[in-house]
C-alpha cells in the first residue's frame, strides 16, 4: 500500500500512505528480533477499551469506545487513529466487521504488514460508497501500480456494516466481502512469487486524510480532492475482528534475509499474546452466576454432597459437645473429689489435735505420764472421756505403821478459828503464841505417821543437830487461801 493506483482513470497516480505502512526493523537489511505470534484464532469485539490495551498499541491519535464498537475520528488536519496489534500471524485469515468513513479524501483502511514490507489492503474513499479497493506488495517493490482493484459493497459501505475478509495461505490470497469471495491472488501471479505477501504480518487499522492539502497532488487526487476538515469530523467505526494465526508457537524467527515464506521458523512454546487475551476474556463471574450456569443434575449433586457435608459436620459438632461435655463433666468430678478429699484430710487433722491432750501428748502418754502430759495442767483440764491419774503416795518402809491422822477439828486453835463473827465486830489478827520447834518433830504430834522417822513426821525431824527454820504455824486469824490444791499445784 506504500502507493496505490487509482483505476477510475486512464492515469496510475502514486499515493504514500501516512500512519499504516512503516517497519522498525527489516529482517532483510539486518538481525530483528523475533516476531510474537499469536498462536490462535479469536474474535476481538471493540466495545471496550480492554480489548485495545490487552492485544493492540495506539501507534497514532486517540480512540472512542462505545455499544457499536470503537471509533477512529478526523476532527482536524493532522488526525489519524491507528492501531496495531501486539502479535504477529504466519499465514492465516482476518474478518473485520466494520463501517468505512465519509468525507472526501478521508481513507479508511485495514492493512496486513510485515518487517519486510509484505503488505496485503482493504482501502475505502470517503467520497465513495459503493466499492471497496483491494492490493497488496511485497517487500515494499513500488515498479508497479496496476495492482489495486475496486469491488462494489452493494450497501452504502459509510452507512451500513460490512465484513471484509482476507484469507492468507502460502498458496493464494482471498478477498471476502460478507462472505462473497471477490478477488484471488496465486503465489505465482505475484511476480513468480517474489513479490507475493509471505512474511509474519501485523494487523493494523486506522484512519487518515490522503486529501489533506500538505499531501502530493498524484495521492490529493487518488483520495478523491482535498479534504474539507470543516465538515468533519470524520470517523470509521470497527465493530470486531476475527482473527486467525494458521501456524502455531510462541513466536517467529527469520533464520536468513531472503523473505522467503520457507525460511521463517516457528518456535515452539507457548503463546504469550493468547495467554494474555485467553486471560482477559474470561469473565469474572459472581458465585450466583457461575451457580446458575451449572447443569441442572450438577446442582443435584452440589445439594446432595452439601446436605451429606451438612450431615457429617452436624454430627462432628455434636460428637464435639459430647466430648467438651464429657470433659467438663469429669473435670468438675475430679475437682470435687479433691475438695471432698482436702475436707476429710482435714477433719482427720481436727480429729487427731482433739484426740491429743492440751500438752501436746497423746491419750498413751497421759496414760503413762499422768498430769504432766497435760503440761502442768490437771482436775478440769483433763479432756472429756479421761480420768485424771491420783496422786501417787510416797513409799514407805515396811516396818513403818500409819495411824489414823489426828484431826484438827477438835484442836482449840481451830475451833477459835471457826467461832463466829459479828457482823459489826472488827476482826483482829492474833499474834501466833511461841511453840518449842520440837513441838513439829516426828511422832503423833505434828507429823502423819507414828514412828515413821524425821522424814515421815511432817515436821523437821526429831535431832536437835539439824539446822532448822522458825515454824510459822497458821493463827485463826489467818484467812482462807484462794483456789485449791489437785496434784501439787496451785490453779487460780
Amino acid at each position: 500500500m506504500q502507493y496505490l493506483s487509482l483505476l477510475l482513470g486512464a492515469a496510475a497516480l502514486v499515493a504514500p500512505v501516512f500512519a499504516q505502512t512503516w517497519t522498525t526493523c527489516n529482517p532483510m537489511n539486518v538481525t530483528c528480533p523475533n516476531d510474537p505470534s499469536l498462536g490462535i484464532s479469536h474474535n476481538f469485539v471493540f466495545n471496550s477499551s480492554d480489548t485495545v490495551t490487552n492485544s493492540f498499541n495506539i501507534t497514532a491519535g486517540s480512540l472512542v469506545y462505545g455499544t457499536n464498537g470503537t471509533e477512529f475520528t478526523i476532527n482536524k488536519k493532522g488526525d489519524s487513529p491507528t492501531i496495531q496489534s501486539q502479535f504477529y500471524i504466519f499465514f492465516g485469515s482476518v474478518s473485520v466487521v466494520m463501517k468505512a468513513a465519509s468525507g472526501q479524501g478521508i481513507i479508511s483502511s485495514i492493512v496486513l504488514e510485515s518487517d519486510d514490507l509484505d503488505e496485503v489492503d482493504w482501502e475505502f474513499l470517503g467520497g465513495n460508497g459503493t466499492h471497496a479497493e483491494t492490493n497488496y506488495f511485497g517487500k515494499g517493490n513500488t515498479t508497479s501500480f496496476d495492482r489495486a482493484i475496486y469491488y462494489p459493497t452493494g450497501t452504502d459501505n459509510r452507512d451500513n456494516f460490512h465484513n471484509y475478509t482476507v484469507h492468507w495461505t502460502s498458496d493464494q490470497l482471498q478477498w471476502y466481502i460478507d462472505s462473497q469471495l471477490v478477488r484471488v491472488l496465486p503465489y505465482a501471479s505475484a511476480n513468480g512469487g517474489y513479490n507475493y505477501p509471505q512474511t509474519p504480518m501485523t494487523v493494523r487499522m486506522g484512519i487518515w486524510a490522503g486529501g489533506d492539502s500538505g499531501n502530493s497532488n498524484g495521492t490529493i487526487e487518488w483520495a478523491g480532492g482535498l479534504t474539507d476538515y470543516s465538515q468533519g469530523p470524520y470517523t470509521m467505526t470497527v465493530q470486531s475482528a476475527l482473527i486467525s494465526d494458521f501456524s502455531t508457537g510462541s513466536a517467529y524467527q527469520w533464520t536468513d534475509k531472503t523473505g522467503d515464506w520457507q525460511s521463517i521458523k516457528a518456535i515452539a512454546g507457548n503463546s504469550t499474546a493468547a495467554e494474555t487475551i485467553l486471560k482477559a476474556d474470561t469473565p469474572t463471574l459472581s458465585m450466583a452466576q457461575k451457580w446458575q450456569a451449572l447443569p441442572q443434575t450438577t446442582k443435584i449433586a452440589v445439594y446432595a454432597g452439601s446436605g451429606g457435608a451438612a450431615a457429617i459436620l452436624i454430627a462432628a459438632l455434636t460428637f464435639t459437645c459430647i466430648r467438651q461435655r464429657r470433659a467438663g463433666r469429669k473435670e468438675r468430678d475430679d475437682y470435687n473429689a479433691k475438695v471432698e478429699k482436702e475436707r476429710e484430710e482435714a477433719y482427720r487433722d481436727q480429729m487427731e489435735l482433739r484426740e491429743k491432750g492440751l500438752g501436746g501428748w497423746d491419750q498413751g502418754a497421759y496414760a503413762k505420764q499422768g498430769d504432766d502430759a497435760l503440761g502442768g495442767w490437771g482436775g478440769a483440764h483433763v479432756p472429756p472421756g479421761y480420768a485424771a491419774d491420783a496422786p501417787a503416795l510416797p513409799k514407805m518402809p515396811s516396818n513403818v505403821m500409819v495411824n489414823e491422822v489426828p484431826s484438827r477439828m477438835n484442836s482449840p486453835a481451830f475451833e477459835r478459828s471457826m467461832s463466829p463473827v459479828s457482823r459489826h465486830q472488827t476482826p483482829a489478827l492474833v499474834s501466833p503464841g511461841p511453840e518449842s520447834p520440837r513441838t513439829w518433830n516426828g511422832g503423833n504430834q505434828g507429823g502423819m505417821i507414828h514412828n515413821a522417822g524425821n522424814a515421815y513426821s511432817g515436821g523437821y525431824g526429831g535431832s536437835s543437830n539439824i539446822p532448822r527454820s522458825p515454824s510459822f504455824p497458821l493463827g485463826k486469824s489467818v484467812p482462807p487461801q484462794r483456789g485449791f490444791s489437785s496434784g501439787g499445784y496451785q490453779r487460780f
